[in-house]
């Protein structure tokens, strides 16, 4: 099954739903990375400001029903077939042969209307301008927000990231702001630049610390979001905050806005939980002590090279207090022509983290297959011996690779991999304090945190 981007399907099943099907007010974040972040960080914020908060992200990780989150939590199985049924039932009755994922935010959104939340912030699925989630009524957002661009899903969005910026900078509504946050290449600046008329389009604030010898008004917070770029995503969560208290017209259509303070966005912030993004948990093994693992979802140059570079933080660290440590890749990617293997386990190969003082031996590695998500039949993995291919382009010739056959069934590889680290690391009693990093693909994050053991 391939992606066909368009509205027009979508289109013609809500002409088959109550003219009042979607009234809710919206936040909506569109970019490479960093969006799913952004709406947490946001969701968090309205939640400890007293506000009910509905809350779309795509994929899922666990199961269907959390993507579609009220004030934080996953909805109900029983909500989420009720809604179900309503969008199901206008699809029948259109003919429009929408897709599951234009059904899926449907569906979402008809379960968010139902459930009267204050507010709503709904995450981009992939681009913008034709993304399914752009078919929420104008009248409806508050605020459209782009999240740094980066070269991603070429094939449906463009090569460059110009292209790929006017794609997403498709969510702009007419005399509606946007909120534009820190970019990494100019030609996107230009490109937003060029789509958001004048005097909408706002920049994201740097975020501001404050010290006890420098008193001021200026909120400080302790972020809890691990990763240096997840600065810049707090500072495009605050000016969107910033963004709707300054406009007198959002307290009438969100009272409650008017509960947003210095205190609430604080601890809001310092309440955000973002699983999957540089998360760290731990393992419990029956044969030896707990692993410790950093699972991420980097699967683009982009993030990956973000995780590469908290890894070589987290190496200078130990590299200079109490011992050295020892590093175990699990990695499984999406097969996303052009995107390849080797752009994107570059970045976790690089010398800086391979050649690191702070590393202890040589560098693990299991490459594997995740689980096909449920309703998502063109995602495939790639298979290990393409990514051993890449591995091995990458100067890792000392490096350990375990990995299945191709055609092995992917339903238990993430467990033998573990399985494998664990075992390597009690036979090998001088690489010190082991971690395991979980990472190229969210599907595999969402493989682990089906795991009984994982904590």
């Amino acid at each position: 099954m391939s992606i066909d981007l368009t509205l027009d399907r979508i289109k013609t099943l809500i002409s088959c739903l109550p003219e009042s099907w979607y009234t809710r007010p919206t936040c909506h974040v569109a970019g490479t990375n960093g969006k799913g972040s952004v709406t947490a960080l946001l969701s968090s914020i309205f939640i400890l400001s007293d506000l009910s908060v509905g809350r779309f992200n795509s994929p899922h990780l666990v199961s269907i029903y959390d993507c579609i989150l009220i004030n934080n939590d996953p909805i109900t199985a029983e909500k989420y077939e009720e809604a179900k049924q309503i969008v199901n039932r206008a699809n029948t009755k259109s003919g429009a042969d929408a897709s599951s994922f234009e059904l899926l935010t449907l569906t979402a959104l008809v379960a968010l209307e139902r459930a009267k939340v204050d507010i709503v912030v709904v995450e981009v699925g992939m681009g913008g301008r034709l993304d399914a989630t752009n078919v929420i009524p104008d009248y409806c957002i508050l605020v459209s927000a782009l999240t740094a661009v980066d070269l991603d899903h070429q094939t449906f969005l463009g090569n460059t990231v110009a292209e790929i910026a006017k794609e997403k900078a498709g969510i702009a509504r007419n005399a509606t702001p946007f909120v534009m946050g820190q970019q990494k290449y100019e030609a996107v600046v230009n490109a937003v630049e060029g789509c958001v008329p004048d005097g909408y389009l706002i920049r994201a604030q740097r975020v501001q610390f404050t010290l006890p010898c420098f008193p001021s008004d200026i909120v400080s917070v302790a972020l809890p979001l691990y990763g240096v770029h997840q600065l810049e995503n707090l500072g495009l969560a605050v000016t969107i905050v910033s963004t709707l208290l300054q406009d007198p017209a959002n307290f009438l259509s969100v009272p409650g806005l008017r509960g947003v303070d210095l205190q609430t966005i604080r601890r809001g912030i310092e309440a955000t939980k973002w699983r999957g993004r540089l998360s760290i948990h731990s393992l419990a093994t029956s044969s030896g002590p707990s692993i410790s693992l950093l699972a991420d979802g980097a699967h683009n140059p982009a993030s990956a090279a973000t995780l590469g570079n908290f890894i070589e933080s987290l190496l200078s660290f130990r590299g200079e207090v109490l011992r050295k440590l020892s590093l175990t890749y699990i990695l499984a990617l999406s097969h996303s022509p052009p995107k390849t293997p080797l752009q994107t386990l570059a970045p976790l190969f690089s010398p800086s983290v391979v050649n690191h003082v702070g590393l202890r031996g040589h560098i693990r590695v299991a490459l594997v297959r995740f689980t096909p998500p449920d309703g998502m039949p063109w995602v495939k993995s790639v298979s290990p011996s393409e990514m051993r291919k890449a591995v091995s382009q990458l100067g890792t010739s000392g490096a350990n690779v375990w990995a299945p056959e191709d055609d092995a069934a992917a339903e238990h590889q993430l467990v033998d991999a573990l399985g494998w680290a664990s075992n390597s690391a009690n036979m090998d009693k001088d690489r010190g304090e082991e971690l395991v990093v979980v990472a190229g693909s969210l599907y595999l994050v969402a493989d682990l945190y089906r795991l009984p053991n994982v904590k």
